[in-house]
């Protein structure tokens, strides 16, 4: 007899649990309450506004990214720049000692021919 009591107690307990749990149910605020709509709002304003912190934030990124990869362009055109004006003035000192050295060839030359001009 002692199982058959414990058994109608636990039938009995979850009965008033079930019935609990429906009142609580029922006595929930419904999706249409004034209340509920206006937390809803307040939800749903929040995330607007988490949102456009978000896309400000990404926004800002963007523009810093944007403006490094500005700067680095410019920094190698720069260095771009430095290179060709080395490589002109390198020239135009290979081209300088050239013309030097044509030079005082042709004045060897011509004082070469100069002496062999007095022997004869």
């Amino acid at each position: 007899m002692k199982n058959l009591k414990e058994l109608a107690e636990r039938r009995t307990a979850a009965a008033e649990a079930k019935k609990l749990l429906l009142k609580k149910f029922d006595s929930a605020p419904k999706p249409t309450d004034p209340e509920m709509q206006a937390k809803r709002a307040e939800r749903e304003a929040i995330a607007a506004a988490r949102e456009a912190r978000r896309a400000e934030k990404e926004r800002l990124a963007q523009e810093e990214l944007a403006r490094k990869q500005a700067e680095a362009d410019a920094l190698a055109e720069a260095a771009l720049a430095e290179a060709e004006a080395a490589k002109v003035e390198a020239n135009r000192h290979v081209a300088r000692v050239l013309a030097d050295e044509a030079e005082r060839k042709a004045e060897r030359d011509r004082r070469y021919a100069a002496r062999k001009a007095k022997q004869r």
